[in-house]
């Protein structure tokens, strides 16, 4: 490892893959190299028409399969955390821009763009998780650029409300609250419920971390009054937003508990005891979330029990996100 890190040896194939995998970083992260362009450098009219030709080609069952691959990433990001996912994540994304970058109609592209959307906005947020932050604005403007490429509001207001949990993690909370209203604008009236609600939520964490109480009170409140009804949580409209009433009172609780209320445990505990047991990174957040809550209220033993929780989950998951989050709350106890 130090011949590596002095450069005096060039780490290896099989261990590049290896490393990959443990740190959640790209191939040129890994090396420090700069990104390749992403457009394939045609050689030629005829390697140029052939790319052309093969884009075209791109079925319905084709595009099912780029969606059905992004949902089976989803689901192990979402039971493994995202450090492991690297290698598949980076080849996915590479194979839907390079169908995009060569489909020529509209008709051809529109679904192609809205599959990259998808994908992007999802490799994004597994960005934020490892904490590649650079990695993670550029997958979010590419899921914007894809969004709009396939007339697609919804994506493009999702991309653009996640987009500004980095703004947030950066310390610019306030651009933050910008940019997820500018998303809530772009929507408009259009959007389906769960959308909007997950938007309202978003706006209301912000704010919280921008101290505008007033505001992110609000915000929670609209959130409250759009979410739809029963346990469902899926939207068929935007399948990478699940928001049902027991998530809500979630992501509830974490609001109550940065904006100091004592309400926030008991949110926190409700939504403990229905949360889905295969969304492990979000149940390592709401241990979190009431290691934060019982802080507030000087229960140590409370905040440090849950603590240990969320640190296991955490490494379970690889989530270097939320062992930041638990770090801090550590150096409080």
């Amino acid at each position: 490892m130090s011949e590596w890190e002095n450069g005096r040896r060039p780490i290896s194939v099989r261990y590049a893959a290896i490393l990959r995998n443990l740190l959640g970083v790209t191939d040129a992260e890994l090396r420090g190299v700069p990104e390749k362009p992403t457009l394939p450098v045609a050689d030629g009219y005829d390697d140029l028409l052939s790319r052309i030709d093969s884009a075209s080609t791109v079925s319905g069952p084709m595009v099912k399969a780029f969606n059905d691959q992004t949902e089976l990433l989803r689901t192990m990001d979402r039971e493994r955390g995202a450090a492991a996912l690297i290698d598949q994540m980076t080849g996915h994304l590479a194979t839907l821009e390079d169908a995009l970058n060569f489909a020529v109609l509209p008709t051809t592209r529109r679904p192609v763009a809205l599959a990259l959307a998808g994908a992007s906005t999802l490799a994004a947020w597994q960005a934020i998780d490892s904490g590649a932050v650079e990695r993670a604005w550029r997958h979010y403007e590419l899921a914007k650029r894809a969004a709009l490429d396939a007339e697609a509001p919804m994506y493009l207001a999702h991309a653009m409300g996640e987009q500004a949990y980095v703004l947030c993690d950066a310390g610019r909370s306030a651009l933050a609250v910008d940019l997820v209203r500018d998303a809530q604008r772009t929507l408009g009236q259009s959007g389906s419920p769960r959308l909007r609600a997950w938007l309202h939520a978003a706006e209301a964490e912000l704010c919280a971390h921008a101290g505008m109480d007033d505001d992110s009170q609000r915000a929670l409140e609209s959130a409250m009054k759009v979410i739809p009804e029963g346990p469902e949580a899926r939207d068929p409209d935007m399948l990478s937003i699940f928001l049902n009433g027991a998530h809500l009172a979630r992501w509830r609780g974490n609001i109550l508990g940065l904006l100091g209320d004592d309400e926030a445990v008991t949110s926190l505990y409700e939504a403990l005891g229905v949360m889905d047991p295969t969304f492990v990174r979000a149940r390592a957040g709401l241990h979190t979330d009431l290691a934060q809550a019982h802080l507030a209220r000087a229960e140590y033993d409370d905040a440090n029990a849950h603590l240990r929780q969320a640190r296991l989950l955490a490494s379970r998951t690889g989530s270097v996100r939320q062992r930041r989050r638990v770090d801090l709350l550590s150096e409080r106890l």
